[in-house]
């Protein structure tokens, strides 16, 4: 079987932890060549790994003829000039979440993609849960009416957390709206299926200044067809938990930590009966590596000429909500 050959551009912790044995579990796909700024680092954890290729720069890792396409795990400042340079490279792109910082530059990330004729997918893994897919199909079932309100908080400690940079406006755009709140929303337009929000309304602590960010957020937003959502991210709390949750005029479905992979996770279904709760349903829902049913997706779209799961556009209006809400 033919695999798609994956350059890993910002070889860090994350990429070792997740992307790295993502993309060497799924049979579509093989890992040969890695990037870090340093060379001698870089040569290092490619020995380390049994890595065919490294490189200390971009530009040479995308002029590789050995590479088919990258996934780019660097600083989301990095996310715009990495992207374009691989697309011209004739490098097909998964980046991960947020696209960029900015409108502008995720916007010509899509279009760079295209004129080059290469797939480009951002990197909301969580479209491919289970658990959200099952919440959709519930919700277009109608089994808790019209849908009112959805809200999605996640939180956690960011001293615990080796990306230092997430806190550097220039590096991350953001803070933890931009680093999580990110999963929330996309998960949120995902379950409704209704792509476009129209009013966002946004509460930070601290303000932005022209090198800080904020470590506590609260978005509040209205979509197209009227349902109103939140979602509050902070870096300020002592564990990790991330929640989701959508209210009908019938009842509420629910779930705790529908982020992570590998992990069973309890879905809610709360129904209402003469003003109160007249049922109260679980269902246990096994989520899977969501990181190698993303990279198997994105290497069979290559293979097959197809659309990626993960439209472009709809990520880059998730963009555009991240600018909105920092205005």
């Amino acid at each position: 079987m033919k695999k798609i050959r994956y350059g890993i551009i910002g070889f860090g912790n994350f990429a070792e932890r997740a992307i790295m044995p993502a993309i060497r579990s799924v049979n579509n796909s093989e890992l040969v060549a890695i990037q870090k700024r340093s060379l001698d680092t870089a040569k290092s954890k490619a020995a380390e790994y049994s890595i065919p290729f490294y490189f200390d720069s971009v530009e040479a890792l995308v002029s590789s003829k050995e590479i088919d396409a990258v996934f780019i795990v660097s600083a989301n400042s990095q996310h715009h000039k990495e992207t374009l340079l691989a697309a011209k490279a004739k490098k097909h792109v998964i980046v991960e979440k947020p696209m960029a910082v900015s409108f502008l530059q995720a916007k010509e990330m899509i279009e760079v993609c295209e004129v080059h004729n290469v797939k480009f997918m951002a990197g909301h893994m969580l479209r491919f849960s289970p658990l959200l897919q099952r919440m959709k199909e519930m919700i277009n079932s109608g089994i808790i009416g019209e849908i009112t309100f959805a809200q999605s908080p996640f939180v956690y400690d960011a001293q615990q957390s080796q990306r230092k940079w997430v806190l550097d406006k220039k590096n991350a755009g953001g803070g933890p709206l931009f680093d999580i709140g990110i999963h929330c929303l996309d998960s949120i337009r995902f379950v409704l299926n209704d792509d476009q929000i129209v009013n966002v309304k946004n509460l930070m602590n601290p303000q932005h200044t022209e090198t800080g960010v904020e470590k506590t957020s609260l978005l509040s937003f209205q979509f197209s067809k009227g349902t109103i959502g939140s979602v509050y991210t902070s870096i300020q709390t002592s564990y990790r938990q991330s929640f989701i949750e959508f209210f009908g005029t019938k009842g509420s479905i629910s779930a705790f930590y529908f982020t992570p992979s590998n992990t069973p996770v309890t879905l809610e279904v709360k129904l209402g009966k003469g003003g109160l709760i007249d049922s109260i349903n679980h269902e246990e829902i096994l989520v899977p590596n969501l990181y190698e049913l993303e990279i198997s997706h994105f290497s069979d779209c290559i293979l097959n000429d197809a659309k990626p799961f993960v439209d472009a556009h709809s990520s880059l209006h998730n963009q555009h909500i991240l600018e909105l809400a920092l205005k």
